[in-house]
């Protein structure tokens, strides 16, 4: 199995790196170091190739750990849970508002807009990789877009008077 499963990583860097970095880069806010983060992960997640249990997605087991290792990387500490990871927009000067939309949501909420919507996930791996159930991960979308319309809108309707 530990074969399988090495070459299964290997393949999901080669395959999905563009999808790891922007999260990393998400959370260490430098493209430079979202490479170390991702590099770094992949080989911690070679070396823990045979604890896979296969009881998820192995994406999702390695976003969990690129998510950890970034969290590191950006405060010295150990999270407890990846929800409390605070992302923020990769180029923020893009869409100044929706940026600051954006980080008005609470932690959780951002990082799950971010995984949906920016690293593209499916509401299945955002629940096995946040280990939430994929109601939580729709709920918890349907909250925040009513936030982020509100809030836009809001700046829609300030900006025409």
């Amino acid at each position: 199995m530990r074969g399988v499963t090495t070459r299964r990583i290997e393949r999901l860097y080669r395959d999905r790196y563009l999808r790891f970095h922007r999260v990393a880069a998400s959370v260490v806010r430098d493209g430079v170091r979202a490479h170390d983060v991702v590099h770094e992960a992949f080989c911690r997640a070679l070396e823990a190739a045979g604890s896979f249990r296969g009881d998820g997605p192995l994406e999702a087991w390695l976003m969990r750990i690129v998510l950890r290792v970034a969290y590191d990387e950006r405060l010295d500490t150990r999270a407890a849970v990846p929800e409390m990871i605070a992302v923020a927009l990769p180029f923020p000067e893009r869409d100044v508002e929706l940026a600051f939309a954006v980080s008005a949501l609470p932690p959780r909420r951002r990082l799950i807009v971010f995984l949906r919507y920016w690293a593209d996930m499916t509401v299945a791996d955002i629940a096995a990789t946040l280990q939430v159930s994929e109601g939580t991960v729709s709920a918890t979308l349907t909250q925040a877009r009513n936030e982020l319309r509100g809030a836009l809108t809001h700046d829609v309707e300030e900006a025409a008077r």
